[in-house]
């Protein structure tokens, strides 16, 4: 279903982690092809973009089945937030570095130079691609099982839901009766496969800024600043 060329050599570490054997490699290959790396004659549609839009909403359905077999009596709200954080860049990220993902994406020696092999999103991204290639090449029960071998520490990390910092601004805004905190973009730099947002968010009547390579990123560090500067008041 790929034609992004021959599979990437990958470690035995790596391929083990993944937990199958690919019938079409072409797949993990595009799975781990950055779209710096993507060929423009054909749109970069080469590059692993596309899997990774498919890979977040497989993610997304496998641990929602997941969280419903192992907190039978939670309710909808707090399965909720633990699913936010499960499936967040960072957690995304985190998962793509233990299985060894950087080493094996396929990125131009000049962007390698940059630090872009190690950017947190891009690895978050390639891991969400490698699940959708996962899916594509034999259908949800491998995806599954990455997803299940990868996640468990994630999964058992907090007894209670966990809160992303701007799920946290927003509870201490509404309960304080202050309204919805607004976002709004200062500034964005950089190519479009190495960008750079800035962000600020006013809420309470103070304002905080952050920064990150999207925008819902940028956000949730804005927000973190803002919930930071609380705590030193606080103190």
């Amino acid at each position: 279903m790929s034609n992004a060329g021959p599979a990437l050599p990958a470690g035995a570490g790596f391929m083990s982690r993944l937990g199958h054997r690919f019938n079409d490699p072409g797949l993990l290959s595009q799975a781990l092809t950055h779209r710096s790396a993507a060929d423009p004659r054909r749109g970069m549609l080469d590059s692993n973009e596309r899997l990774e839009f498919l890979g977040d909403r497989v993610l997304a359905l496998v641990m929602a089945e997941w969280l419903s077999e192992r907190f039978p009596t939670e309710r909808e709200g707090a399965m909720g937030k633990r699913l936010s954080v499960l499936v967040a860049a960072e957690t995304l990220a985190k998962v793509g570095e233990a299985i060894g993902l950087p080493a094996a994406l396929r990125i131009p020696p000049a962007e390698g130079r940059t630090g872009l092999r190690g950017r947190a999103t891009v690895i978050a991204d390639a891991t969400e691609a490698l699940i959708g290639a996962l899916y594509l090449d034999g259908g949800l029960d491998p995806a599954r099982r990455f997803i299940r071998a990868e996640w468990p520490g994630f999964l058992e990390a907090d007894p209670t839901p966990p809160m992303s910092a701007k799920s946290r601004l927003q509870e201490h805004t509404l309960g304080r009766a202050e309204g919805l905190p607004a976002y709004r973009t200062v500034s964005a730099s950089g190519p479009s496969h190495q960008p750079l947002f800035v962000v600020a968010v006013r809420a309470g009547g103070r304002e905080a800024q952050g920064q990150g390579d999207s925008k819902r990123a940028a956000e949730q560090a804005a927000a973190e600043a803002w919930l930071s500067a609380l705590d030193n008041t606080a103190s």
